[in-house]
């Protein structure tokens, strides 16, 4: 039975997507937990892992933004006097 319709859906397709994505969920908790080890690596070796992700972040940043980002900071810093 290939590709039987029940309510108009396509169960074996369905039945595909689902698993599909339950397979790449399961990659992505084992990518994480492999990221928290690594981040408790580096904060065992002294690393300010806080300091770390926000690097990380600025990095996915293109330089527009990030220098948006840091002329807004700056603002905000000199109006609180910080």
């Amino acid at each position: 039975m290939s590709d039987t319709e029940i309510g108009g859906l396509a169960v074996d397709r369905l039945r595909s997507l689902i698993e599909r994505i339950e397979r790449l969920e399961e990659e992505q908790k084992a990518l994480s937990s492999d990221i928290r080890d690594i981040f408790a690596e580096a904060k065992s070796a002294g690393f300010d892992v806080k300091i770390m992700r926000t690097i990380i972040k600025l990095r996915k940043m293109n330089a527009a933004d990030r220098d948006e980002q840091e002329t807004l900071l700056e603002t905000y810093r000199r109006a609180l006097d910080i």
